[in-house]
């Protein structure tokens, strides 16, 4: 169905190819996921299927690709809209209409589509994705990840031949990911689509495909075969697959059942060994109010919480309502967030995450109740002084970068913050190895424009972080880059909530999770008590190993190198 016949893709002022050598078939009816670190061109790659590569981005095209025999160079987007149908990592950039029944219906009446046919689709599809009850809903003022689901819907309808997806799951929650991942299965299955998609949460997706295109580097030739034979030796892996390899499994599990299947006698040697997470979190449960406790985030948090004469809060919200015209977004909300503590807030698309945060930077004001941060007001508190107490990196990093150039951005951001020079190339280095500054921030990749957004605001190192989706098109590399940055800065006493969908960022980095449903606060605990107990949120290597409630594989590495 897709054929790449030596493909290589080199943009103008760049000084390598971002593609180069791509010489491979994608068969008709099968989901192929394509993997790779962060900024090696798989957008790029997928730029070309549509033909928006190069006739939209530019560049040069050296080489030839075929879509259900047409050839890209030839035929315009336009002229491949009814066979393919293209999900970008930025659903905003797409839309046309403004309301989501009509933003369904665009793509069809774009190709003459009788009435009748398109009523029956667009049903259908508010059905599939669970948009029903947001049918009449302006885009604007929907979730990331409802706005995410709106644009897999509009292309849907279509029923295109070929279906191309940038991390499709990257701003849904567990349950909604699911649906859509049942979706496409349907659509391949059921109706022999073929499916390329690019994907980070490789811990979601990577069951359900047929065939991996791996692309290990810039500019490297791709990988293709089965999935566990590229995951073998993959430098991107899920959690999964990690344990798998620690533990010597071959071939290496895709899902928490193949794994869970295997895991008796991995069990078994982790039972007399002590789970650290769930050990702090009983040490800070059962020890008396005011005991010191041993170091370790969790318990160091539980102490902070609970200590009488402890620092003031960095955050303080007491009985918060907040309201968008008649929608209630947020109920009778109570957070304390304490210096030095990372607070995870998890919960469906929609159920107020980021309003909350918005919250804390003065976007809303209160209906009810107080916010405080800093021991300010932060509706009734200028943007200058807000920003010495409190920073946010948006789901949009756009929103934060307005400079020609990744040199420009840091710059600025040195010069508004009063820091050294040097300071944000610094941070931009440390997550992001290897971006000239010369780029200019429209043409990194979106985990990247991510990373570049987060060193902006880590810049002026406020004392407390906000963090929207962080993880959101960044690879496991760069996922753990970001932990190491925000433990250090956890450390150094930066209070920090982050809002996120990655149940294995939570698992990770989190001392506290908290859980939003309909605006309201349903849990609120230590993570390995929150997380273990919910099958929507728990980690892979939760479920794997359950009943015992170990949550990342360095935790087992580590137990079972000291164990040995």
């Amino acid at each position: 169905m897709i054929r790449f016949e030596q493909v290589s893709v080199t943009y103008e002022d760049a000084g390598t190819p971002s593609l180069r050598g791509v010489d491979l078939t994608v068969p008709e009816g099968e989901l192929c996921l394509l993997v790779g670190p962060s900024g090696v061109g798989k957008s790029t790659l997928l730029g070309t299927v549509s033909g928006l590569v190069p006739h939209f981005t530019g560049g040069t095209l050296h080489g030839r690709v075929t879509v259900a025999g047409r050839d890209t160079r030839t035929h315009k987007p336009r002229e491949l809209a009814d066979v393919v149908g293209t999900v970008g990592q930025d659903p905003l950039a797409h839309f046309v209409t403004d309301t989501v029944e009509d933003e369904l219906a665009y793509g069809m009446e774009s190709l003459g589509v009788p009435p009748h046919t398109m009523r029956r689709r667009v049903e259908e599809t508010l059905d599939l994705l669970g948009l029903a009850g947001l049918r009449d809903r302006p885009i604007s003022t929907l979730s990331g990840g409802q706005q995410q689901r709106v644009a897999i819907g509009s292309v849907l309808t279509t029923h295109p031949a070929v279906l191309v997806l940038d991390e499709p799951t990257s701003a849904l929650d567990p349950g909604a990911a699911e649906e859509v991942l049942a979706v496409l299965q349907r659509l391949v299955h059921d109706l022999g689509t073929t499916v390329l998609m690019a994907e980070h949460r490789l811990e979601r997706v990577v069951q359900y495909a047929d065939r991996v295109i791996l692309l290990p580097g810039p500019g490297e030739a791709p990988v293709m075969g089965e999935p566990a034979e590229v995951m073998a030796v993959s430098p991107v892996h899920p959690p999964v697959v990690g344990l798998g390899r620690l533990a010597g499994w071959s071939p290496v599990p895709l899902s928490v059942r193949d794994a869970r299947r295997r895991a008796a006698p991995l069990r078994e040697r982790l039972a007399p060994l002590a789970p650290p997470a769930a050990q702090e979190a009983r040490e800070a449960r059962e020890a008396p109010e005011g005991a010191p406790r041993r170091a370790g985030f969790l318990r160091r948090a539980a102490a902070r919480r609970t200590a009488e004469s402890g620092p003031a809060p960095a955050a303080a919200v007491t009985g918060l309502a907040v309201r968008h015209d008649r929608l209630v977004a947020l109920r009778e909300v109570n957070l304390s967030v304490r210096p030095g503590e990372t607070v995870a807030l998890m919960g469906r698309n929609g159920a107020g995450k980021s309003t909350l945060l918005r919250t804390l930077v003065g976007m809303h004001k209160p209906a009810a109740g107080s916010v405080r941060v800093g021991g300010t007001a932060p509706h009734s508190t200028s943007p200058a002084e807000l920003l010495r107490h409190v920073g946010l990196v948006p789901q949009e990093p756009r929103d934060l970068l307005y400079a020609d150039t990744v040199a420009a951005e840091c710059a600025a951001a040195d010069g508004d913050a009063g820091a050294a020079p040097g300071t944000c190339r610094a941070l931009v280095s440390g997550l992001l190895p290897d971006v000239p500054g010369t780029t200019h921030p429209r043409d990194l990749s979106e985990g990247q424009r991510l990373a570049l957004a987060l060193a902006v605001v880590l810049t002026a190192r406020p004392p407390l972080i906000l963090l929207d989706e962080p993880t959101r098109g960044l690879d496991y590399a760069a996922k753990h880059r970001l932990v190491e940055v925000l433990r250090g800065l956890a450390a150094e006493g930066h209070a920090i909530v982050l809002a996120t969908h990655d149940v294995e960022l939570a698992a990770e980095l989190a001392d506290r999770v908290v859980v939003i449903a309909d605006g309201e606060v349903v849990a609120d605990g230590p993570t390995a008590e929150v997380v273990v107990s919910s099958p929507a949120f728990a980690p892979q290597v939760a479920k794997v190993l359950a009943p015992q409630p170990w949550l990342t594989v360095g935790q087992v590495r580590k137990a079972l190198g000291a164990g040995s």
